[in-house]
């Protein structure tokens, strides 16, 4: 364990909090409790640990949100389930090419895919406002390949805005409501953590001191969010989604072409 003085360490659990109630609302919790974890760490800690740590915090959130959820909204579990299992399979094919793959090419590309998000959500105001009927099998084959796969790879391999690409790609391959889309992605993120902790754990690379008191306020935060989308609906929702994805552009610009 690294020596951390107790403002830090609150510091951090504060962090964990925000960082729960954000990515139980639309994912991206990451944004926020990651960069916190890197900065209030000593210097000397290397990066591995906070890694590690962030998974170790973020998966307690995820599943306390994911409970929230599904003992409040319409969730098809299974569905759920097998994308994030197709999730956890790409985010291992990610992983697995990551050290290859110059993350500095892919991040421009990424800043303008989520711009067009963002623009598209502005433009249309109804996106992710009401459930269509239950999807076809054409529908969760696709789901399966872009939100689990695909986007299961693409948390492998660069990582960055997971969350609220599974909202994002749930709702327009769905249907789904955003409420309910983030419903189904924290039950999809509950997979990746999983497979990405049991990783980080075998390596020995997890403070699991610091992990166990900041996971208490993420969960508390996780299912404080879940609550707050429940009871605004997607209109609230879509509020913070855009927040996140301009959030998510800046952060990457600023990595790009600043840090």
């Amino acid at each position: 364990m690294p020596d951390i003085s107790l403002a830090m360490v609150a510091v951090l659990c504060l962090a964990a909090l925000a960082a729960g109630w954000i990515d139980a609302v639309v994912g991206g919790g990451g944004l926020l409790l990651l960069p916190a974890l890197l900065l209030g760490l000593p210097s000397s800690t290397p990066a591995a640990y906070a890694l590690g740590t962030n998974k170790a915090v973020a998966i307690v959130g995820t599943t306390g949100a994911a409970v929230t959820y599904v003992r409040k909204a319409p969730v098809d579990v299974r569905l759920a389930v097998r994308i994030g299992l197709a999730a956890l399979a790409g985010s291992s094919g990610g992983a697995f090419f990551a050290a290859g793959m110059s993350t500095e090419v892919l991040k421009p590309v990424i800043m303008v895919v989520l711009l067009a998000v963002g623009a598209f959500v502005i433009l249309r105001p109804a996106f992710g406002t009401a459930p269509a009927p239950g999807p076809g099998p054409c529908r969760v084959l696709a789901a399966i390949g872009l939100a689990g796969l695909g986007i299961g790879f693409y948390d492998g391999l660069v990582g960055p805005g997971t969350g609220t690409f599974l909202v994002l790609a749930l709702t327009a391959v769905l249907h789904l409501d955003l409420v309910t889309a983030s419903a189904t992605a924290k039950i999809v993120n509950c997979c990746t953590n999983a497979g990405a902790l049991a990783t980080f754990a075998w390596q020995g690379t997890v403070l699991w001191q610091l992990a166990a008191v900041m996971a208490v306020f993420n969960l508390a935060g996780g299912t404080l969010g879940a609550r707050t989308a429940l009871k605004k609906g997607s209109g609230f929702v879509r509020v913070v989604l855009l927040t996140v994805v301009f959030a998510l552009v800046a952060k990457l610009a600023y990595e790009q072409w600043l840090a």
